[in-house]
């Protein structure tokens, strides 16, 4: 009952734009409880402006093997191409597997896994704070990706690429923004929060 608390509150728009920001992938919520066989994933989503599904798979405890077989199965199942699994603390064999995982597949599909922590100040209602423990290398998977893309796209790439990393260096543009995946497209999304 407490993890389906917890994946509504996560599937909630404002929760969903803070993961969009830590893993700098805009998620947009397709469904919660999603089927994949007689299993169901969290939340199932794709990237804002592409077709790409992402499942999230959250658990409310210590990473174990039985979830890290769980976020394969709904990946291959749902032919995700981001796999999330948010957990309260991270093992240390488990952190191994998913960088084990992002440095042996498919360049097109990268695997994060976060720890959660909540975080209330005064009276406010708890809010979630991500921390990453292990992300996919995207720089080497923006370089395998624009080998088949035209010369404009190209550039695009590489010029949102090298924008992306300058922001990151930067001490003020990194306080008000997280650093996004770089793709090769005319446009690049910087969300900005609420006003």
């Amino acid at each position: 009952m407490k993890n389906m608390i917890f994946q509504y509150g996560l599937s909630k728009e404002e929760n969903l734009k803070e993961l969009s920001d830590i893993v700098g992938i805009d998620i947009i919520l397709e469904e919660r409880e999603s089927s994949v066989g007689k299993y169901s994933v969290d939340i199932y989503g794709k990237e804002d402006g592409t077709d790409n599904k992402i499942v999230i798979e959250n658990q409310l405890e210590d990473s174990n093997h039985d979830h890290l077989g769980k976020i394969i199965t709904y990946a291959s199942g749902r032919d995700a191409k981001t796999v999330i699994w948010i957990v309260k603390k991270a093992r240390d064999e488990h952190r191994q597997a998913i960088e084990w995982l992002n440095a042996h597949k498919d360049e097109e599909v990268g695997f994060f896994l976060l720890e959660i922590e909540l975080w209330k100040i005064g009276d406010s209602m708890p809010a979630p704070k991500f921390n990453v423990v292990s992300k996919p290398n995207d720089w080497g998977k923006t370089q395998k990706a624009s080998s088949g893309l035209g010369k404009a796209q190209k550039l695009q790439g590489e010029f949102w690429q090298a924008f992306a990393e300058y922001g990151a260096s930067d001490e003020n543009y990194s306080k008000e923004f997280n650093k996004r995946k770089a793709l090769p497209q005319h446009w690049y999304d910087l969300p900005y929060g609420k006003f």
